[in-house]
C-alpha cells in the first residue's frame, strides 16, 4: 500500500499525470493510517503517512556537508558567457564543449542523503559548508522519494536540488495569509525558505512545497559518465526534474538555449532568474576544478532584472560593517520583481555623479540579480533645488568620527572602526561568524540587544562583561539558552590564527588572506610589528631593513609576503595602527579575560621549493579542510584539479576521477600515512 501511495505521489506532484481522483487517493491513505495504528509494528519513517510533520523542535541542529554546496559564477551579458566557453575550451584544450543546461530555478538549495537506499537526512545550502538538519521538514515534501530502489548507486547517495512554490501555489499560500491576518512573504523565495525552515514541521506538511534535483554532491558506486546521464537515472529513481533541460553545444548552443527559455520564463509554473550551464563530461569537470568558492565547469547566466520607475524622496548614506559608507536612495515605494522596493543602493559618490541623481528624480530602479535593488538612471529630473543635491558628509552620521577616502578608492569609510555603533553591530555579527570565531547562540537579534543595552561595544567584550546573570535580562533569554552561549564563548577562548585575524574584519582581509597572513608571521605579535611599507615596497625594501635591524633569515618580518598586494596591505596597516582597534587587540589576547590564539607554522617550504597537492577521496582520520591546513602549514600548496604540475595526489576511500589522472600523468600517490611521514607528522 505504501508503494501504491508513493507511486500515486510520484504520478501527480512530479509527472502532472493523476490516475485516481483526490477522494480515491484520501481513502487509500485513510487506509493506511488505521492499518499502521492496528499494527505499529509495522512503522516505519519512510512511510507516506510521515509526510504530515511531528513535534516541534527547539532548533535545528548543524550538519557539515561531506561535499561543499558551493555558489555558482554569475554571468549578465553574452560576452561573458563568450568568456566563460573559451576559459574552458582553452583549459580543457579542446575546439567545441558539449554542456548540460537548464533553467535556474528561485528557491532554496538543499542536499537530500540517502543510505541504502532510504532517505537518512536534509539539509539546507547554509554557508556552502555548513547548513541547518531541516530532516523532519524535507520528509513533509511530497515529491522527495523516502525510499528509494536498491541498486549499487542509492547505497550512498547525495541527491542537490531547489525546493520551491509553484507561482499558482504561492499566490494561494499568500492569500491564505491575508485571510488568517498573518504576514505575506515577499516572493516565492522567500515563501520557500521560510516554510522549510520551520520549527513545526506539521506546519510546513500544510504547505504545497515542490522539489526539483539537479545534481549529486556524493555518489560513491555511480558509474555515469555525464551530468545529463546523473539527470536521467534520478529521473529513474524519482526524483523530480526539470522538462526544460537540455544539451548544448558551443556558446552559440547557450545562447540560443538562454533566448529559449527567456521566451517561455512567464509560462513556467515555477519562478527561474536564468538558466545554468555546465560542462556535461564529468571527468572535464574534475580536471576543470574549482576556483574560490564556484566551480570552473558551470555558470549561471541570468535574466536582465525587472525594471520600475519611481520617486527619489531622499538619498542619505548607509554605514557599512567595515565603515564604508554608501549613498541610498529612499524611494517612494514601488514593486520590482514581485518585492516592495523601498532603498535602493547608489553604491559610491562616483556612481552617483555619474548617474547625475538627485532627491525629486525620478529613477529607473531594478533587482540587480534579482535580489539587490539599485538604481539604473534617471528617467526624468526634479526641481533640483540646492539642498536635493547629495555631498557625502565628511564625519559619520554614526559616531562623528572623521570621513576619508583613500587613494585609488571609490569608497569614502568612517575611521571610527570598532568604536562606531553602525560597524560595531556588523563587526560582531562578522566576529561571532562560523568561519570566524564560531560563537554559536550569538546570532544578529541578540547582538542588536546586546549592543543597544551598552553590554557589549567591542569584540572584547564577550569575553569580559557577560555572565549568566547579565544575559538574563535579555528577552527570550533563559538560564539555558544563556549557559550555552557562555559554553560557546568559553569554547572560542582557544582559536587559530587564521580565523582570529579573519574575525577582526580588516577590509580586504578574507579567509584566503587570513591563511596566508597566518602561515607567513606564524604569531599576532610579528603580524602586529610588521614594517608594512617595506613589504609593501617589495623585496628590495625588505632587504634593506633587513641589514638596518640585523634581522635573521627566519624571521617572518625578513621575508617578502606573496600573494598579498600592496592595496591589502596598506589596509591592513590603517587597520592595525588605527588606536581604537589597536586597544580591542590587546584587550581580546588580554591573558585574565581574553582569547589564547595557536601558534601557526610560518610557511617554510620544504627543501626543493613547496609542492602542490591534490586530495581525493574519503581519508580515515582526518577531514579535508584538516589535510589542506596540514598541508598548507607546511607551506604547500592545495589545488583543485590534477595537471603536470602537481607532484603528489592523496587519495582516500572511494577516490575517484582524480585518480586516474595521476596514474595516468604518472603522478606520485600517496595514502594518510604517506602524506603524515612525508610531512613529518606521523
Amino acid at each position: 500500500m505504501r508503494s501504491e501511495i508513493e507511486r500515486h505521489n510520484r504520478l501527480y506532484h512530479v509527472k502532472d499525470a493523476p490516475q485516481i481522483t483526490d477522494a480515491e487517493y484520501d481513502r487509500l491513505f485513510r487506509e493506511l493510517v488505521e492499518l499502521e495504528k492496528s499494527h505499529p509494528e509495522l512503522a516505519s519513517a519512510e512511510s507516506p503517512t510521515q509526510r504530515v510533520g511531528g513535534e516541534p523542535l527547539p532548533e535545528f541542529p548543524s550538519v557539515r556537508h561531506r561535499v561543499p554546496m558551493l555558489s555558482l559564477g554569475n554571468a549578465f551579458e553574452e560576452d561573458e558567457v563568450r568568456a566563460f566557453d573559451k576559459r574552458v575550451r582553452e583549459a580543457l584544450g579542446v575546439d567545441e564543449v558539449e554542456y548540460a543546461v537548464e533553467p535556474k530555478f528561485d528557491g532554496l538549495a538543499i542536499s537530500l542523503g540517502y543510505r541504502k537506499g532510504v532517505f537518512v537526512q536534509g539539509a539546507t545550502r547554509g554557508d556552502g559548508t555548513t547548513g541547518e538538519d531541516v530532516t523532519p521538514n524535507l520528509r513533509t515534501v511530497r515529491p522527495i522519494p523516502l525510499r528509494l530502489p536498491k541498486a549499487a548507486d542509492t547505497e550512498d547517495l547525495e541527491v542537490r536540488g531547489e525546493v520551491l512554490y509553484y507561482t499558482r501555489d504561492f499566490e494561494k499560500l499568500n492569500e491564505r495569509q491575508r485571510r488568517a491576518g498573518e504576514k505575506e512573504f515577499a516572493n516565492p523565495r522567500n515563501g520557500a525558505a521560510g516554510s522549510l525552515r520551520l520549527l513545526d514541521s506539521r506546519i510546513t506538511a500544510q504547505r504545497p512545497l515542490r522539489f526539483f534535483a539537479y545534481g549529486v554532491g556524493m555518489a560513491a558506486k555511480a558509474r555515469w559518465k555525464t551530468h545529463s546521464e546523473m539527470l536521467d537515472r534520478l529521473d529513474e529513481l524519482g526524483f523530480p526534474i526539470s522538462k526544460e533541460r537540455g544539451i548544448a553545444r558551443g556558446v552559440n548552443g547557450l545562447m540560443d538555449f538562454y533566448k529559449k527559455i527567456q521566451t517561455r520564463r512567464d509560462q513556467l509554473p515555477y519562478a527561474i532568474d536564468g538558466v545554468v550551464y555546465k560542462v556535461n563530461r564529468l571527468d572535464w569537470q574534475e580536471r576543470l576544478g574549482f576556483v574560490s568558492r564556484a566551480p570552473r565547469f558551470a555558470l549561471a547566466h541570468k535574466y536582465p532584472a525587472e525594471e520600475q520607475t519611481t520617486e527619489v524622496l531622499k538619498i542619505e548614506v548607509q554605514v557599512g560593517r567595515t565603515g564604508v559608507l554608501t549613498p541610498v536612495a529612499r524611494l517612494k515605494p514601488v514593486e520590482v520583481g514581485g518585492v516592495t522596493v523601498t532603498n535602493a543602493t547608489l553604491h559610491n559618490e562616483d556612481d552617483l555623479r555619474r548617474k547625475d541623481v538627485w532627491a525629486g528624480d525620478t529613477v529607473v530602479v531594478r533587482r540587480a540579480g534579482d535580489v539587490i535593488p539599485e538604481v539604473v538612471r534617471v528617467q526624468a529630473p526634479g526641481a533640483r533645488r540646492e539642498e536635493d543635491r547629495f555631498s557625502m558628509p565628511r564625519a559619520c552620521p554614526v559616531c562623528q568620527s572623521p570621513v576619508v577616502r583613500l587613494e585609488g578608492e571609490a569608497a569614502a569609510r568612517c575611521t571610527g572602526g570598532l568604536y562606531c555603533s553602525a560597524q560595531r553591530k556588523q563587526a560582531l555579527q562578522h566576529f561571532v561568524g562560523r568561519r570566524a570565531m564560531d560563537i554559536e547562540g550569538v546570532g544578529e537579534k541578540l547582538i542588536e540587544q546586546l549592543v543597544d543595552r551598552g553590554m557589549v561595544e567591542s569584540p572584547a567584550d564577550l569575553y569580559s562583561r557577560l555572565d549568566k546573570e547579565s544575559l538574563a535580562g535579555i528577552e527570550r533569554m533563559a538560564d539555558k539558552s544563556a549557559q550555552n552561549v557562555l559554553d560557546s564563548i568559553q569554547h572560542s577562548r582557544e582559536v587559530d590564527l587564521a580565523r582570529f585575524v579573519f574575525a577582526l574584519g580588516m577590509p580586504g582581509v578574507g579567509e584566503e588572506v587570513a591563511k596566508i597572513l597566518a602561515r607567513h608571521f606564524g604569531e599576532l605579535q610579528a603580524l602586529l610589528d610588521a614594517d608594512w611599507p617595506a613589504l609593501a615596497a617589495g623585496k628590495e625594501s625588505i632587504r634593506k631593513e633587513n641589514a638596518k635591524r640585523k634581522r635573521k633569515a627566519e624571521d617572518p618580518l625578513a621575508v617578502p609576503l606573496e600573494g598579498i598586494g600592496p592595496e591589502i596591505m596598506e589596509s591592513i596597516e590603517k587597520f592595525i595602527h588605527e588606536p581604537h582597534n589597536r586597544k580591542i587587540i590587546a584587550r581580546l589576547v588580554d591573558p585574565a579575560h581574553g582569547v589564547r590564539i595557536k601558534r601557526a607554522a610560518a610557511a617554510r617550504p620544504a627543501a626543493g621549493g613547496g609542492k602542490t597537492f591534490v586530495l581525493t577521496g574519503t581519508l580515515a582520520n582526518m577531514s579535508r579542510d584538516q589535510a589542506r591546513a596540514l598541508i598548507e602549514s607546511k607551506g604547500h600548496k592545495v589545488a583543485g584539479s590534477v595537471s603536470k604540475k602537481t607532484d603528489y595526489v592523496v587519495a582516500g576511500a572511494e577516490a575517484g576521477s582524480k585518480l586516474e589522472q595521476a596514474r595516468t600523468l604518472g603522478v606520485e600517490v600517496l595514502d594518510e600515512d604517506d602524506l603524515r611521514r612525508l610531512l613529518g607528522t606521523d
